[in-house]
């Protein structure tokens, strides 16, 4: 058969595949390629040697939406997985978060009881080692009324330091 000069979209009619299947196929060959008058590529091919079976259209292309399907699934799967582990996760910090606030508050206080307990503590120390009122102890009785005092004045300052 006699060498002929085909545009892309003719050979592919010859072979009936599309154009730009024509073109991939020219290309693969190396077939010799020249510009027309008219400015279209011009391929230059004996058809009797060129032994070219078409594929189906559909089936590449549908393996591939299958299995593009399919990797989307699993993505969906993951992200939903992984929304469920987040959700999780942000409930623990949520919880911690609480608790943390909670032992702050309680620290604060307990903080705020000890320096007032201090301060007690260092006005019985004063009141003890300065003779307090009516100065030194003399006897048991004084010193009973003295230590009743001074009981007295730690449970205020307790007192206190609750409200």
């Amino acid at each position: 058969m006699p060498v002929e000069a085909l545009t892309y979209a003719e050979l592919g009619v010859r072979l009936t595949i599309s154009t730009k299947a024509a073109r991939s196929l020219a290309k693969r060959l190396h077939l010799p390629r020249s510009i027309s008058d008219d400015g279209k590529a011009l391929v230059s091919v004996d058809l009797s040697e060129i032994r070219h079976t078409p594929r189906s259209p559909g089936r590449r292309g549908e393996a591939g939406n299958i299995a593009l399907e399919a990797k989307i699934m699993a993505l969906q799967a993951e992200i939903a997985r992984l929304q469920t582990t987040a959700a999780g996760h942000r409930a623990d910090f949520e919880r911690e978060r609480e608790r943390a606030d909670r032992l702050m508050v309680e620290l604060l206080q307990a903080t705020a009881e000890t320096m007032a307990a201090r301060e007690a503590a260092a006005r019985l120390e004063g009141s003890l080692t300065a003779g307090g009122r009516g100065g030194p102890i003399d006897n048991h009785d004084q010193a009973g009324r003295r230590l009743g005092h001074l009981a007295a004045e730690l449970v205020a300052a307790d007192r206190k330091a609750h409200r």
